[in-house]
């Protein structure tokens, strides 16, 4: 009579343990169908941050690009110590993406006691001072401070070097661009890369306290119209995407994502160029662009030969002279000229090897 009794009791207990195992199924069923019927609009997958009905490929590559940590498995810290060695420290490698994280310059690498024009450097500093000054909202709203300088004027006289010049001066740190970037075989790229330079310019600027600007160099050889020339998709969205960010310099969106109450510092734009007049006209208006015409004058021209050529030991009466003996010649010539006068110590230097193949 017991064994009955115990076995009806097992029985019971089964039947409740199964009843658990079918109610908790049932619960983890609806759990998926409401989590699927959650995500079944792209708006309501948008809300939830995963991008306005993006699949899973789609995800994944956006992952892949943008999250991935290349210092991981790449150091001394996560493989054999036979592979990493210990001469050179514990990054030995240079594919840890300690160097390409990096995008900013500090302009360490110019030595020398280089001329910077003071017009050149008045213009640079009083157009980073005003946009600090409207990033701070000290300037009324209402005052339309243009967000970027545009440096232009003839082949070679100095524009992108005396930028970086009074960057130096100043202590700016620069995302520098190129006119090459604008330019590529996926629709979209150069535009998103303007957006994410300048939103790591901002980043640094707010993070470390530092003068940050981003610098395009030779913007209308990349997105100038020309005679025989095609305007291209990304062509359109470079322009679309600088003209967006001048008139919201504080609200640029990440990518393809855009985040409500996303704001970012203002951080100045400086191009250099030759011709402006191939540019997008709404582009290079006032309010947005502020045009700077770059042309030294024959004293500023004195000046900065006379500094390059100041360890030769020629006195400024002497570069006056060079320069007036050559005056429709602007700075890159100079600079040329001081170059090839070491071709003949070098010739000399290769010594009779070079003789010998010459009366060959």
């Amino acid at each position: 009579m017991h064994a009955i009794a115990a076995a009806a009791i097992a029985t019971a207990a089964v039947a409740s343990a199964v009843a658990s195992v079918a109610a908790a199924t049932s619960k983890a069923a609806a759990l998926q169908a409401a989590l699927i019927g959650s995500f079944s609009s792209g708006k309501q997958a948008h809300l939830a941050g995963r991008g306005g009905g993006a699949d899973f490929l789609y995800e994944l590559g956006h992952s892949a690009n943008y999250n991935t940590n290349v210092d991981v498995g790449q150091n001394i810290d996560m493989i054999d110590s036979l592979f990493a060695g210990n001469v050179l420290g514990h990054k030995t490698d240079i594919a840890d993406g300690s160097l390409r994280a990096w995008e900013f310059r500090t302009y360490n690498n110019i030595v020398g006691d280089y001329y910077v024009a003071p017009a050149f450097l008045e213009k640079v500093a009083m157009h980073m001072a005003k946009n600090c000054l409207a990033d701070q909202e000290a300037i009324p709203k209402s005052t339309k401070v243009p967000l970027i300088l545009g440096v232009w004027g003839p082949k070679g006289c100095g524009k992108t070097f005396q930028t970086e010049l009074a960057f130096k001066k100043m202590g700016v740190e620069a995302v520098v661009m190129s006119a090459g970037e604008l330019e590529s075989e996926v629709a979209g790229q150069p535009g998103r890369l303007i957006r994410e330079r300048y939103r790591k310019a901002a980043e640094l600027s707010r993070v470390r306290g530092k003068l940050a600007a981003l610098m395009i160099n030779d913007l209308d050889a990349g997105i100038g119209r020309f005679g025989n020339t095609q305007c291209t998709v990304n062509n359109q969205i470079v322009v679309g995407t600088l003209m967006n960010i001048c008139d919201n310099p504080n609200q640029v969106s990440v990518h393809e994502n855009w985040r409500e109450g996303d704001y970012n510092q203002r951080v100045p734009i400086i191009v250099t160029g030759n011709d402006f007049a191939t540019l997008y006209a709404p582009l290079i208006r006032d309010g947005r662009m502020e045009k700077y015409y770059w042309e030294p004058t024959n004293e500023e021209i004195v000046a900065i030969v006379h500094q390059m050529y100041k360890e030769d030991g020629l006195s400024s009466s002497d570069i006056q002279t060079l320069v007036d003996t050559f005056r429709n010649q602007t700075l890159d010539f100079f600079g040329a000229v001081r170059a090839s006068t070491y071709d003949g110590q070098i010739r000399d230097w290769m010594g009779g090897g070079w003789s010998r193949s010459r009366t060959r």
